[in-house]
């Protein structure tokens, strides 16, 4: 077949691509000693999901459902849940938008490939725009979500060694150069993967340099307030006419539903919706009516508070510990976790790839995420690129161990 440009970018191979492969194939093989640490799916907790149930069997009873998955919305999404978040949003964080402000996607992935393309590659006066990361590792996904290549640029992050065996990544101010080829600056927060969170006063800072320069500051705030709020660490969500505020359905439960959550002003959100108009027609339809009741009643708050920022928190003090436990005698370090429901491992001097490591541990059935793709255009001569892997420590604890012991197997033998 004779493809396109786009259809050549779009289908190459990637890593990421390679990886979803072996997470799903992995996922479909039920072998029994398959420990499953790798992948970025939300856990199942039953609570949340019985109530996701009751919801739906809801607009079944009030006669909702059918208008649910029989009607398209606008192009910026489901009117009244807009209006219902954007009320919800100004009591909680004192912020004054409307459901103007607001605009639907079908999932995060899709949010940033309309944000993306529309603030950088080819402009009309023949300049060329890139993103830029202010701090890498940053999330894979934004990698290979330009249709133009060489559309980021990321910066390499000053490395805090901390007490217990952990560090944390911040960005390197002095090094952060931001040229008229900039069309916005774009971080996770808390990030996946290394569960870091940016402080208030960085972000105030990546804020005003964006202000100064006239452009947006994109923040993905997925695993972040007021939902799924999978965060531990002192955050505060702050909005402005200038910043573009990512949200997702997702992390609470809803990853099928595909519902990203763009907050920004007007004219950005005008943009989106034209974009979903053209490419989509209207995004789903689904997450926004499963939401608009318990987010207007307030049930949010004790979903988020009172089950899913409980689970995780659990989850995490169980990982720390058999973490702790397992690598005692290892050189791997841990990035501070601060929030989403992953955990960073640096094997530092790894005399192979994270990549083979991945391989390795793939033979045995342990399944993690290797490193080196986060680091988007970072220098592969970094080494550091090379040393690193994720974990979602959502999973049993039992399956959680017994992947640590045979990572940490394989670790020795190596070292």
């Amino acid at each position: 077949m004779n493809l396109s440009n786009f259809g050549r970018k779009f289908t190459r191979k990637s890593g990421i691509n390679q990886l979803m492969q072996d997470l799903g194939a992995a996922a479909n093989s039920n072998h029994p000693d398959l420990c499953m640490l790798g992948g970025g799916n939300p856990a199942f907790i039953p609570q949340a999901q019985a109530l996701f149930g009751q919801e739906m069997r809801a607009l079944i009873d009030n006669n909702l459902f059918e208008r649910m998955i029989g009607l398209y919305d606008g192009p910026q999404g489901e009117q009244s849940f807009r209006e219902v978040l954007s009320e919800y949003l100004n009591q909680q964080f004192d912020w004054s938008i409307g459901p103007q402000n607001i605009s639907l996607t079908n999932g995060s992935q899709n949010s940033f490939f309309y944000l993306f393309n529309a603030l950088a590659g080819d402009m009309p006066d023949g300049s060329f725009k890139k993103i830029m990361f202010p701090l890498s590792p940053e999330y894979v996904g934004y990698a290979d979500s330009g249709l133009s290549d060489d559309m980021f640029v990321s910066h390499k992050p000053n490395i805090e060694l901390l007490e217990n065996r952990q560090f944390k990544y911040r960005i390197d101010f002095d090094q952060l150069e931001i040229g008229d080829e900039i069309g916005a600056i774009c971080l996770s927060r808390p990030t996946n993967p290394t569960g870091n969170v940016i402080g208030n006063r960085e972000l105030a800072r990546l804020s005003d340099l964006a202000l100064e320069h006239n452009i947006p500051l994109i923040v993905d705030n997925a695993y972040g307030q007021p939902f799924p709020n999978v965060i531990y660490a002192d955050a505060k969500l702050n909005w402005n006419n200038n910043t573009v505020l990512c949200m997702s359905l997702s992390k609470l439960g809803l990853p099928g539903a595909r519902t990203g959550i763009v907050i920004a002003n007007e004219e950005i959100t005008n943009t989106i919706g034209a974009l979903s108009g053209i490419i989509t027609l209207a995004p789903n339809s689904v997450g926004a009516a499963l939401m608009t009741r318990m987010i207007q009643d307030g049930e949010i708050g004790h979903l988020t508070e009172e089950i899913i920022k409980p689970f995780y928190r659990q989850k995490l003090a169980s990982a720390i510990e058999i973490f702790n436990e397992v690598f005692a005698d290892l050189p791997v370090l841990m990035h501070k976790p601060e929030g989403a429901f992953f955990l960073w491992l640096w094997c530092k001097d790894l005399p192979i790839s994270s990549k083979e490591l991945y391989q390795r541990l793939k033979a045995k059935h342990v399944f993690v995420i290797p490193g080196e793709d986060f680091f988007i255009d970072m220098d592969p001569n970094w080494e550091h690129t090379r040393q690193c892997v994720r974990i979602n420590y959502g999973q049993p604890s039992d399956k959680l161990r017994t992947g640590f012991e045979l990572m940490a197997k394989e670790l020795r033998s190596l070292y």
